[in-house]
């Protein structure tokens, strides 16, 4: 019995171990999961990148912008233009604007993403208002600039020889603040 109670702790023990262990994996999957999309572009994620480019192509590609704001966030929230022109490797400035539409202070945080999601690789955001929370006090109505350039390896990939538009799009979402 001695011999049986404790093969029966000792399996216990390890079905709780492997508990704990899925448990944390499905913890750690959105987060795993949200920087494997960066680093890869999978998904139509856009590369985030420290240092602009320093060489331009003569291919332009039209970037049309779009904007969401979800229901449980009372803002206002759209690009200043709703297409620009990029030429492959070329740094550009997109700008969007944000209103709180409430009379008290809200918290937001924006995901975006790019489609085609082939294109995903190939954007890459220098400076962006999606990389922080922003906090707009009541009323308060705030420019959130992006800073971004097409990779000129673009220009080597053979899916991408038909794309000629590529769609940044972001939604906003209520979220708590950082302390």
């Amino acid at each position: 019995m001695d011999h049986n109670h404790k093969k029966s702790q000792r399996l216990a023990l390890i079905l709780v171990g492997v508990v704990g262990i899925m448990v944390g994996l499905a913890f750690a999957s959105v987060p795993l999961y949200r920087l494997f999309c960066q680093v890869t572009g999978f998904g139509g994620t856009p590369q985030t990148v420290t240092a602009t480019s320093d060489q331009v192509y003569d291919r332009e590609i039209t970037i049309r912008l779009d904007a969401n704001t979800d229901p449980d966030l009372p803002w206002a929230f759209k690009p200043v233009k709703s297409t620009q022109v990029a030429r492959v490797g070329e740094n550009l400035i997109s700008h969007y604007t944000a209103k709180n539409l409430s009379d008290q202070a809200l918290t937001g945080m924006a995901l975006y993403n790019v489609t085609p999601e082939k294109a995903g690789a190939y954007f890459h955001k220098v400076q962006c208002f999606c990389f922080d929370q922003q906090t707009l006090q009541a009323g308060q109505e705030m420019d959130m600039p992006v800073l971004f350039y097409l990779d000129p390896e673009l220009l080597d990939d053979k899916d991408m020889d038909g794309v000629d538009e590529i769609t940044l799009s972001y939604t906003f979402f209520a979220a708590e603040p950082e302390e």
